[in-house]
């Protein structure tokens, strides 16, 4: 696969901070890459300067194999994007904003900006002036300027903020169709690890402007943590009895037997059989599972949040 966006040592300083610390990002033709972290935690300036918004202190960035640098005019013509807070002319409305980027993006065909407006459903706000769409609206109009133009790129920070759950989803599926069945490259930051998760191909998290970690996400699950809760009225003897079967099991602070035995944790039936053979049938039993989020805080909290 070929790259389309890679970044390569991406640095960026203010005085004695460093908001973005050594980033290198490698992304494909198609892929939807995920770019978590919280908020302070470098995102938006990484995207500025893959944008060429903002100069990198050190390191570089490509676009479909051209260097970044204020005099690429050409690889913009394959780019849409949308950083932080979309913007838009207040006074003007939905349809009028977008005929405004329409031409500014040199598309003649007027009907794109029907086009765009369906695809985001926007149509019932079309003659509603900027300054009065809610925050999701806004949202919406922000990625309809993204797509007026059908880029081959899509970079978008944040793009399901103030959007409601149905509104999510939407957003979700549109930009799968894009990936899957347009082979759209698109590149979404976020600060919500299970919402990426639901959509992108990859994970990369950023703390503190370093890149922590990057995951496929088909392999997400396998680096959360899990273990086997359960509960006896004789505790003592079914804790006597798991460690004398080699589960290591221990009293947690709820007063829970819990083991992180692999074995144990892909059999509960067999432990449950256990315990009832030595005379102490377990009262609760289920495998407990991390979520994402408690993951992603984890991980985080190892690298020193």
């Amino acid at each position: 696969m070929r790259n389309i966006i890679q970044t390569n040592q991406l640095s960026k300083s203010y005085k004695d901070f460093k908001a973005v610390d050594q980033v290198s990002l490698s992304i494909n033709k198609g892929e939807i890459y995920g770019f978590i972290g919280l908020n302070g935690a470098g995102k938006t300036t990484t995207i500025r300067m893959i944008l060429g918004m903002i100069r990198p202190t050190e390191g570089s960035c490509y676009i479909s194999g051209k260097k970044v640098s204020f005099n690429t005019y050409s690889i913009w013509s394959k780019v849409g994007y949308m950083v932080e807070t979309p913007y838009a002319y207040p006074e003007l409305t939905v349809a009028e904003n977008l005929h405004i980027f329409r031409r500014l993006r040199l598309i003649s065909d007027p009907n794109t900006v029907t086009r765009v407006i369906d695809l985001l459903k926007l149509t019932p706000y079309a003659q509603k002036k900027a300054k009065n769409l809610s925050l999701g609206n806004a949202q919406r109009l922000g990625i309809a300027k993204a797509l007026l133009h059908n880029p081959e790129i899509l970079i978008l920070d944040e793009p399901v903020n103030g959007l409601d759950p149905a509104g999510i989803v939407e957003i979700r599926e549109l930009l799968q169709d894009l990936s899957f069945n347009k082979d759209v490259t698109i590149f979404i930051s976020s600060h919500l690890l299970s919402e990426v998760a639901k959509i992108a191909t990859k994970i990369g998290i950023i703390h503190a402007g370093q890149l922590i970690q990057e995951v496929e996400t088909t392999k997400l699950t396998q680096l959360l943590n899990r273990r086997l809760l359960l509960d006896a009225r004789e505790k003592n003897l079914a804790v006597s009895t798991l460690t004398t079967a080699g589960y290591s099991p221990l009293l947690n602070q709820d007063g829970l037997i819990e083991t992180t035995n692999n074995t144990a944790i892909l059999n509960p039936d067999e432990i449950a059989s256990l315990l009832v053979n030595k005379g102490c049938p377990p009262t609760r039993l289920i495998v407990d599972e991390e979520n994402l989020e408690s993951y992603f805080l984890r991980l985080i909290g190892k690298n020193g949040g």
